[in-house]
């Protein structure tokens, strides 16, 4: 009998130690791949989101240069125009081959190389856009841009939004394969776990004690994922140096406002605010100070319009504001002088004293425009006769001292 009880005993401990490497052999395993699954949802995916992000944006800057080169008259405004869109396309290209160096499944080798004849048909047209702006054959430059070049950069646009969209469904299914490893990991360890408690309590406790550190690293990981998804987003919409709203949501909130004051037969209008001398402030005390003034003209700009109404960095040092339910244009006008006024206080910025004065152009919806482009055009225009009568009276007053 003694025998027997003894037999039992030592089966009951095979049974246990089992039990125990099936458990630890089985955690290991379901948390290295989920491990894996996470490292490839916040890691890899994402920053492949990362690149196609600045890509797109880089040749959005590309086109939007070229446009600019289409409405200004001015060749030295023209050349800045062209610096800007050549070191678009050096951003263009070095976001596609950060994308690059992170590898490819053959799927996605196939749309990353239909994406590369994008850009070849694109850079073609455009630096035949560049061509005909330098001969001085506007008319056909323009001709060409519209046809031709907005199309491809349109195509290569939605090309690039497919591409991250394919990458989010991927990181979805990366997260959805990582909660069922995790169901089916903390199944199977509570059977084990369970099992083996009654023989050895204390390794039955260590183990789900481990288990349990995995559990909060895992949420960890979740919410860095979350978090990551939240500021792409924000990328996409907000200027990352002001905070502002950025030029592809102002269009969306312009738009929005433009039907809500056809439907309602209301006005709206919008302030085109370039700073004066700011490429001075850059030159003189470096580009940290010019950053600093950026960041306070959005703080003042945004202090002096109503929660209502939308503030949003454009690029460089040109800002616009979008008003709703004005209806004069005394009221508008009136804004304007606020904002000016906010700007002109003066301010210190690493212990310099530097004067913030801007050119404010108004346009109102539908005087002055009945779409987008036209009411911004027009508020850029009244912005750049104001500039220009500036100018003018500060040489006048050089000249008469």
């Amino acid at each position: 009998m003694l025998r027997g009880l003894a037999l039992n005993t030592r089966l009951a401990f095979i049974t246990l130690i089992a039990l125990i490497c099936g458990l630890l052999i089985n955690s290991l395993y379901q948390l290295h791949e989920l491990g894996t699954q996470i490292e490839v949802v916040v890691e890899r995916h994402n920053r492949k989101i990362d690149f196609i992000t600045q890509t797109q944006v880089a040749a959005h800057l590309r086109t939007d240069s070229l446009f600019r080169m289409a409405l200004t008259e001015d060749p030295f405004e023209r050349d800045a125009y062209f610096m800007e869109f050549n070191r678009a396309g050096y951003l263009v290209g070095s976001g596609r081959n950060a994308l690059r160096s992170l590898g490819f499944t053959a799927s996605e080798q196939r749309e990353f190389d239909e994406q590369t004849r994008l850009v070849t048909e694109i850079q073609s047209v455009q630096e035949r856009v560049v061509d005909l702006f330098n001969a001085d054959h506007e008319a056909e430059a323009r001709q060409l841009l519209v046809q031709e070049s907005i199309p491809l950069q349109e195509a290569f646009n939605q090309h690039l939004a497919s591409l991250r969209s394919a990458y989010q469904r991927a990181n979805l299914a990366a997260q959805q394969r990582a909660q069922t490893t995790y169901r089916r990991a903390l199944f199977l360890t509570l059977v084990f776990g369970l099992t083996a408690l009654g023989l050895a309590a204390l390794i039955a406790w260590r183990t789900l004690h481990r288990n349990r550190l995995k559990s909060e690293q895992i949420h960890q990981h979740l919410q860095a994922l979350e978090y990551s998804r939240s500021a792409l987003r924000e990328e996409a919409t907000h200027d990352p140096l002001t905070g502002l709203a950025n030029r592809r949501l102002f269009y969306d909130r312009l738009q929005q406002a433009m039907l809500h004051a056809n439907r309602y037969g209301s006005k709206l209008g919008i302030l085109y605010v370039d700073l004066d001398r700011f490429k001075e402030i850059n030159d003189t005390h470096g580009h940290h100070v010019g950053d600093a003034v950026l960041t306070e003209v959005a703080r003042r700009l945004t202090d002096s319009v109503r929660d209502s109404d939308s503030v949003a960095r454009l690029g460089g040092d040109e800002f616009v504001v979008l008003l709703t339910e004005l209806q004069a244009r005394e009221d508008y006008l009136a804004v304007a002088e606020k904002i000016e006024q906010a700007l002109n206080t003066e301010t210190q910025f690493y212990g310099l004293d530097i004067d913030i004065t801007a050119s404010i152009g108004e346009a109102i919806y539908p005087d002055d425009g009945v779409d987008e482009d036209a009411l911004v055009r027009a508020a850029d225009t009244a912005m750049y006769r104001i500039k220009a009568t500036r100018a003018g009276e500060r040489r006048r007053a050089t000249r008469d001292e």
